[in-house]
This record gives structure tokens, C-alpha cells and sequence, in this order.
């Protein structure tokens, strides 16, 4: 079974799902290859290894040295759902007082939360705004466009994910993209989370207006609704 890694962003946390081998040879190379890309410009890093069928020696030297890399660039990198097989491993070699590993996805984002890794650049000290929308482009956007106009911006692509972020941070704004579903449950749960967070939505068209329009819309939307809020 080969190696797949499936990411996502959970706010400033990135998600590595790890699915198959991780052994010698292009398995390994293509997770460190994974992490050297995403240093780029994360520092949170996450990998879920639920579903990682077997690991070798050169397996776990490579995530010893994504550890070691993503340290190195003023990160951490945690483990979460590590099946019995790989903790053995990691009982065996002396590492699991190296790795920091979380039952959970959701504890291993809570855990960055409460203890925020150091960035490059300080962290914005501006209103904090959450944005949830289904297309990634849309969140890359939103998320650096915030971030230089003095927000402190949070992104997810799913609601389940986003009452992640809402439980263990408080913020002032949540974006809204259109489309967006999830189970019964969790809608009902988002929708009592947002009950006292003001709410702006991003709508269908924001993908597709032209670039300079959308920015000026979206920036003077969310300053009236804060000063709304403020005022209120």
C-alpha cells in the first residue's frame, strides 16, 4: 500500500492525514518533501496517523526529522489517533517523551491553542475573525488579505472543524461562506456556537467578483459589522 497524505488547515493548525506505508524510498522522501512545503509559511503541524498500516526504522527517522525541521523553524509538530502498532514502535525506540501525541485531531488542535507555537512574525494583536468556506482559494485569499489589514484571521473549510477553533478560541467575527453543510448535529451545534459572535456571509458571488470590488465589499462589511457591535 502506497503512501497518501491528505491535508487541511483547522485554523493556524495544519492537518497531515497519513494513509498506507511509511518505509524506505519515496514513501519517506514524499513525507519530508510534504513537510519541507508546508514550513513555507506553517508552523502547527499535526500528523494524524489513524490510518498507518507499518512503519520501518528510515519511517520514523523521517518523522524524527520533520519534528526536528519544523522545531527548527520556530514550530511543532504533534501526533494524533497513533494506532497501537506505531506506539509500540515508539515505546521500543525511546521516542514517545520526543513526540507529543493527542488521543485526537481535535486535541492536538486544542493543545496548539493553548500553547501558541513562536511565528516568524508576531501575532496580530487586531479583532479576531474566523472564515469558513468549501474552496481553498477563497481562504487563502480572505486569510492574507485579513492578515494585512491588521486581523487576527483563523480559516476552515468545514463546519465541523470550524466549532473546533470556536471551542477553543474565542473570536469577534465569523465569515460565512455560501453552501456550506454538515450533519444535523453539527449545524445545530454551529448554529448555537454563532448564537453571540456577530456573523458576516461571504455569499455564492464573492468567488467570482472582480478582485478589487470584492476586497473593498468584504473589508467594509466586516468594519460595520464590528462597529455595530461595538456600538451596541
Amino acid at each position: 500500500m502506497m503512501l497518501s497524505l491528505e491535508t487541511r488547515e483547522i485554523g493556524r493548525v495544519t492537518i497531515v492525514r497519513c494513509q498506507g506505508r511509511i518505509v524506505a524510498g519515496s514513501a519517506s522522501e514524499e513525507l519530508r518533501a510534504h513537510i519541507t512545503w508546508l514550513l513555507r509559511d506553517r508552523r502547527a503541524i499535526v500528523l494524524h496517523l489513524g490510518d498507518v498500516a507499518f512503519i520501518d526504522s528510515s519511517g520514523l527517522g523521517t518523522m524524527v526529522r520533520a519534528l526536528t525541521s519544523t522545531r527548527q523553524a520556530h514550530g511543532d509538530l504533534k501526533l494524533c489517533e497513533v494506532p497501537e502498532h506505531v506506539r509500540k514502535v515508539l515505546q521500543l525506540s525511546h521516542l514517545t517523551k520526543l513526540f507529543d501525541a493527542h488521543e485526537s485531531e481535535d486535541n492536538a488542535v486544542a493543545a496548539f491553542y493553548r500553547t501558541p507555537v513562536q511565528a516568524d512574525q508576531p501575532a496580530s494583536k487586531g479583532r479576531s475573525v474566523l472564515c469558513i468556506d468549501r474552496n481553498a482559494d477563497v481562504l487563502t485569499y480572505v486569510r492574507e488579505l485579513l492578515r494585512r489589514a491588521g486581523y487576527d484571521i483563523h480559516t476552515s473549510s468545514s463546519l465541523r472543524d470550524a466549532l473546533v477553533l470556536m471551542r477553543v478560541s474565542r473570536f469577534d467575527l465569523v465569515l460565512i461562506g455560501a453552501d456550506l453543510t454538515a450533519s444535523p448535529v453539527i449545524e445545530k451545534s454551529f448554529r448555537e456556537a454563532c448564537a453571540q459572535v456577530p456573523i458576516v456571509e461571504l455569499g455564492s458571488e464573492f468567488s467570482t467578483l472582480e478582485a478589487g470590488q470584492a476586497t473593498t465589499e468584504l473589508l467594509e462589511k466586516i468594519a460595520a459589522r464590528l462597529d455595530r457591535t461595538a456600538a451596541s
